[in-house]
């Protein structure tokens, strides 16, 4: 047959020299971009990427997952933070009791808003793997579609987003912990609580955000639109927002921050206003990463499970790649709050 292939399930694709027709380099370039060289070009590497999924061009993985290597590959936003760090503890843990090694990509993704180059995903095919586990990644449906015509095993911790049905996922109860966080200054007398959120829309901080609205309602107090801000998770804006709630003429006495790096944030926003935690605001964070205990004052914060959720992810892939049944819907562990100094009745200036 001219011009295609049969795939193993014997349906017909492009060939390689299809693809460097239409993306009107050699045949070798277009293999070296197959095989993720990193000698090519880069106006040449994205014609051929591009030629590779116009045509669907599939690649047939050298090994089968019956026989993938004793290896399992985790891909995290970034290696800088303590947050991948306990993820990777519990993937090593959980590995080491399945007799799996553990690969770690970080920097493939930090361009890219945690989402895997296609490269990158042919390259793991090639070589084999138990599976991967995405770490907060922001898998789009093309990703999807991809692993699945790879056939490489996968699951996701944090999702961004709403994994399709049967990809193992674990999360953890965000709006749980925000609304325990929020019934918690109440307790302490707070009734002008405000909320700094992560990303606008993501799963996680939709979550978080929807627990604090709730915990308001609950105790019959009006959600004020001017105390709801978000931050994109990062402490810089956090910063910012906090100076845009402390213009108010009315100000809160409390804030809810929907992470810890962006807790961190609000707190030296506040030292710069002159304001002191938690004599004149409490602040709460999200997460209980390691630097929520060393600051001073110690943070308040809510508890996410990530060394937890990170080797439930591992189990239920491993569960699916022996043939067990998908998972009905995404795994959710519970989050407890934290109490330490950054909390505490008001009674400064803004009482």
């Amino acid at each position: 047959m001219t011009g295609a292939q049969h795939t193993e399930h014997g349906t017909a694709g492009p060939t390689l020299a299809v693809v460097a027709r239409a993306a009107s380099v050699s045949v070798a370039t277009a293999s070296k971009v197959v095989n993720g060289r990193a000698d090519v070009a880069p106006d040449t590497r994205r014609r051929v990427t591009e030629a590779l999924d116009a045509l669907g061009y599939v690649r047939r993985p050298r090994r089968t997952p019956r026989h993938a290597p004793p290896l399992v590959d985790l891909m995290v936003r970034s290696l800088d933070t303590s947050g991948s760090g306990a993820v990777l503890r519990g993937v090593e843990e959980e590995a080491h009791r399945a007799g799996l090694e553990v690969a770690v990509s970080a920097s493939l993704t930090r361009a890219r808003g945690g989402r895997p180059e296609r490269s990158w995903l042919d390259r793991l095919a090639l070589r084999g793997t138990t599976g991967v586990l995405f770490d907060h990644a922001d898998l789009t449906p093309t990703h999807h579609a991809r692993l699945a015509q790879l056939r490489v095993p996968y699951a996701m911790i944090d999702p961004v987003g709403e994994p399709p049905p049967g990809v193992p996922a674990v999360g953890a109860g965000d709006a749980q912990g925000a609304r325990a966080a929020v019934r918690h200054l109440l307790g302490l007398g707070h009734t002008r609580v405000a909320v700094i959120g992560g990303h606008r829309g993501r799963r996680s901080s939709a979550a978080r955000v929807a627990g604090y609205r709730a915990a308001l309602a609950a105790a019959g107090l009006r959600v004020r639109p001017e105390y709801v801000r978000y931050a994109d998770a990062e402490a810089g804006l956090a910063r910012r927002r906090t100076r845009e709630l402390f213009a108010l003429d009315r100000p809160p006495t409390a804030v809810l921050a929907c992470s810890d790096p962006m807790a961190l944030g609000v707190c030296r926003a506040l030292a710069e206003l002159g304001l002191r935690v938690p004599e004149d605001v409490s602040v709460v964070g999200f997460d209980d990463l390691p630097e929520a205990r060393w600051v001073t004052p110690a943070l308040t914060t809510v508890r996410q499970p990530l060394s937890e959720m990170a080797a439930t992810a591992l189990r239920q892939l491993l569960r699916v790649r022996d043939g067990g049944p998908p998972p009905a819907a995404p795994a959710e562990l519970p989050t407890r709050l934290v109490e330490r100094c950054s909390t505490a009745p008001p009674g400064g200036v803004f009482s």
